[in-house]
């Protein structure tokens, strides 16, 4: 038998990737088209936040044509820590200006009027060095997610690091929706820590990589961007990844085939479950 999180869940959980999560654009916008969805609650972590927003605006076709243009620009990575007096690296301004692009005032009126959607975001422990703690806490979380292999940390606090759900809809009825959405995805120290109502932010995926709506209730369908060794056992969510790696990377910003690659990775995994339901290989509970 079908899980229900599979058919029509009440919550979508979009994780965190960088770049990966153009796989959940791929999934997503295949699956739905013989499987509509109508989630009450969504929430987005990191790139996920993005990706998340641009599905539910009707968008994430036009995000993966717009984040590929603007890699058509760029053949190199050397300049990934080059800040200018700002503090602001060209892959944050790029970034910056691609969700500023897709989702403008239509798209924000879009998801303003959409299903509860809600981005996690960090907070780094006050040491008047955000930059230099954002990356130690970096350091931390790669640490963890190699030794725990989990979606859902336990580290998190024990270094400083506070996280909470910010009100999405809140954020584009107030037409500040890209800004969540940059703030949710900043990656010390390649990207600078920006304010968020007042308070540094660093990249939620540190907290969690899947973080759950508030409130968490009902069948839950979780996109991953990758494969875990461990995953909770809870009766009420599915967790669906990659049926391989993707092709692209978490931040290389110069290759748009591998953007469109995984994109297709995505598309493929979706028509394999539609084909073959639970026994697809991309289902991992």
């Amino acid at each position: 038998m079908t899980h229900p999180a599979l058919t029509d869940p009440d919550q979508l959980v979009f994780s965190g990737g960088g770049l990966r999560c153009f796989w959940q654009g791929g999934f997503l916008t295949r699956l739905v088209r013989d499987r509509p969805m109508h989630p009450r609650r969504v929430t987005g972590v990191s790139g996920g936040a993005l990706a998340g927003a641009a599905w539910l605006s009707g968008n994430a076709q036009r995000l993966l044509d717009v984040m590929c243009d603007a890699f058509e620009q760029r053949d190199s990575n050397l300049d990934l820590f080059n800040a200018d007096a700002e503090g602001i690296t060209p892959h944050q301004r790029l970034y910056s200006q691609v969700v500023a692009e897709v989702l403008d005032d239509a798209a924000q009126a879009r998801v303003a009027e959409g299903p509860r959607f809600q981005i996690l975001i960090a907070h780094p422990p006050e040491t008047g060095l955000p930059t230099l703690t954002g990356t130690a806490l970096a350091a931390a979380y790669e640490a963890e997610l190699h030794l725990v292999n989990a979606p859902h940390f336990g580290w998190a606090e024990k270094m400083g690091l506070s996280a909470r759900l910010i009100d999405a809809n809140e954020a584009a009825r107030n037409g500040r929706l890209p800004d969540l959405v940059s703030a949710a995805a900043v990656i010390p120290p390649v990207f600078e820590p920006p304010l968020w109502d007042g308070a540094r932010v660093v990249d939620g995926g540190m907290a969690d990589q899947a973080p759950m709506p508030d409130p968490d209730e009902g069948p839950t369908l979780i996109l991953l961007t990758r494969r875990y060794k461990r995953l909770p056992d809870a009766p009420d969510r599915v967790y669906l990844c990659p049926s391989d790696e993707t092709p692209a990377d978490k931040i290389d910003f110069t290759d748009p085939g591998k953007l469109r690659r995984t994109w297709k990775l995505g598309e493929s995994d979706a028509e394999r479950m539609l084909a073959k339901g639970e026994k697809s290989g991309i289902v991992a509970q």
